[in-house]
């Protein structure tokens, strides 16, 4: 009977547990629907102060050790943007990169005006204002990439500024046939610098709310990592990672009541009306910039024993590229595609654990609909804040999913909920199967630098953590990608913002036993377009991309 019951002794332990897990959280649902945030709550908002000081003190906080804080010096000089111009008063549209008068220009090849697969083709833009006038400094912000749309071919470029109006990109060819050249100017560099001047200035201009309960009385305040000290403060900093959180405190509570968090929003005219010029769609932000001359070339086959044509500007090439729809990476695992059997089997006696923003719960919604074994369990938990659980019984896969501490800008979480991902990975149970996926940078675009960098520095260390304990875990990390935009989204969440956040998140894991997943270039060298959540043929392969590391020998 006993075998007939449940074949696996493991697995009556584990269902065990989930139905008890289970029973908890809906008992502990239904014990926090009735302290919901009512729009009738009294909301607690601040006195805010201009006074430059205080503009400049009170979202800096110290880095925990001396060797954070020299790594943060260092991470910043390595991805400090070219100096903007100085804006000024009033800004003139008229003096700033205009994408109807500026231009790009195929630079010649070898003798012949031949192209071969291997060699780097080079494209100069030359950058003009609204009046026509080339433009003399740099700081634009330029996304360039390589098109067939019949080979459903794709590769992203690297754009280099040379800091007096003009810019090279860069392109590795990789495959035969026609190339199509596409360049995008995304900001102006005076925009750039109104996007700085934000993030230093403004960093509270998105703001999060706590509802605070206690018998028949209920207040809502604001939190932020950082707040200005308008009003006593409610000190949320998590002991183990130091991450700080703070909200004000309600006037007739206690701190010790706050039951949730949730998305505020945001504050309106953080731009005045000339600065607002600078973000304007169909315009100049995200538009494409037209060639002087011809916009394609033809990649002809290798040749043997013939030089390639090498650009001087750049010494490092892409991640990968797309061909025929499908990604192929460029050094490290060989890339293949998994059907749903080749996924089960990949998956088979794994537990797969997945922290972060909305952008890795697509791969969880993924998988939950790829395979028919995996069946989510209903912990009665709203679908964007989670947590998650699916299994798979018969393969004996178990896939989770859980968000990111605060910031994040997510429907009501009971606070209960809220765990940072250092603290997850700490208290994992190492096994060789597990394997952790996470990404951590759509929520963090409106605050300083440095606080994305302390986060990062505090997950690394638990990653070290995990990889010592347990050196066959294998530790995955989804990088920022591209969005569409508008003058809301741009304030915020800019492709700048995101930008500079993956190359810090590239640079804080360089060196470690982790796998990145390229979602920037796997989304640029696609030739549908951008958003925050990639649509199914790049989430596909960003799996593909996963499970070809997970499974080197699998695939189909």
């Amino acid at each position: 009977m006993k075998a007939t019951f449940c074949t696996r002794r493991e697995f009556c332990a584990l269902f065990l547990f989930l139905t008890v897990f289970v029973l908890i959280s809906v008992l502990h649902h239904m014990d926090i629907l009735e302290f919901q945030p009512k729009f009738n709550s009294t909301i607690i908002m601040p006195r805010v102060s201009t006074h430059p000081n205080e503009i400049r003190s009170f979202c800096t906080f110290q880095p925990l050790s001396p060797e954070d804080a020299l790594e943060e010096r260092l991470i910043l000089d390595s991805t400090a943007w070219p100096e903007t111009p100085l804006l000024p008063a009033p800004i003139s549209l008229q003096q700033t990169s205009d994408p109807a008068h500026s231009t790009f220009t195929i630079l010649p090849g070898r003798k012949g005006g031949e192209w071969h697969v291997g060699d780097q083709l080079e494209v100069m833009i030359q950058t003009a204002d609204f009046q026509g006038r080339p433009k003399k400094s740099g700081g634009d912000f330029l996304l360039a990439s390589l098109h067939n749309r019949k080979l459903e071919a794709g590769v992203a470029g690297q754009v280099v500024d040379h800091l007096n109006g003009s810019y090279s990109a860069v392109f590795s060819l990789l495959w035969e046939g026609d190339a199509q050249v596409e360049v995008i100017l995304v900001h102006c560099g005076e925009a750039i610098s109104v996007l700085k001047r934000l993030n230093r200035e403004q960093p509270d201009r998105i703001y999060f709310l706590s509802l605070f309960h206690s018998g028949s009385l209920s207040e809502t305040t604001l939190c932020n990592v950082c707040l200005r000290p308008t009003q006593p403060l409610c000190n949320y900093t998590d002991l183990r990672t130091g991450e700080p959180w703070f909200c004000y405190k309600p006037k007739k509570l206690g701190c010790d009541v706050r039951i949730n968090h949730y998305e505020g929003g945001f504050k309106e005219k953080v731009l005045n009306a000339n600065e607002e010029k600078l973000f304007q769609s169909g315009v100049n932000m995200k538009v494409y910039i037209r060639a002087s001359g011809p916009a394609s070339v033809t990649v002809l086959p290798q040749k043997e024993g013939q030089p390639q044509v090498k650009s001087s500007t750049v010494t490092s090439g892409p991640s990968g590229y797309y061909y025929q729809g499908v990604w192929r990476a460029l050094g490290g695992t060989t890339f293949h595609e998994f059907s749903e059997s080749a996924i089960s089997q990949c998956l088979k006696g794994k537990v797969v654990h997945m922290y972060g923003d909305s952008t890795i719960r697509q791969w969880y919604e993924f998988l939950n609909a790829a395979l028919p074994g995996l069946k989510e369990f209903d912990q009665h938990n709203p679908k964007k804040t989670g947590p998650h659980m699916s299994l798979d019984y018969a393969n004996n896969i178990l896939v989770t999913y859980r968000s990111h501490g605060p910031p994040i800008h997510f429907p009501p979480m009971d606070t209960r909920v809220l765990h940072y991902i250092a603290n997850e990975l700490d208290g994992l149970v190492g096994e060789p199967n597990i394997v952790v996926v996470f990404t951590i940078w759509a929520h963090f675009g409106p605050f300083p630098m440095e606080i994305y960098i302390r986060r990062l520095q505090s997950i690394r260390r638990a990653v070290v953590r995990l990889l010592d304990t347990t050196p066959g875990t294998l530790v995955f990390i989804r990088t920022a990608n591209p969005r569409a935009l508008t003058l809301s989204v741009t304030i915020n969440y800019s492709d700048w913002y995101t930008l500079q956040r993956h190359k810090v998140l590239s640079a804080i894991f360089k060196g470690l036993k982790v796998h990145l997943i390229d979602a920037w270039e796997m989304t640029l060298a696609h030739h549908l377009p951008h958003d925050l959540h990639p649509p199914p043929p790049i989430i596909r392969n960003m799996i593909n991309h996963l499970l070809s590391y997970i499974c080197p020998q699998n695939g189909s």
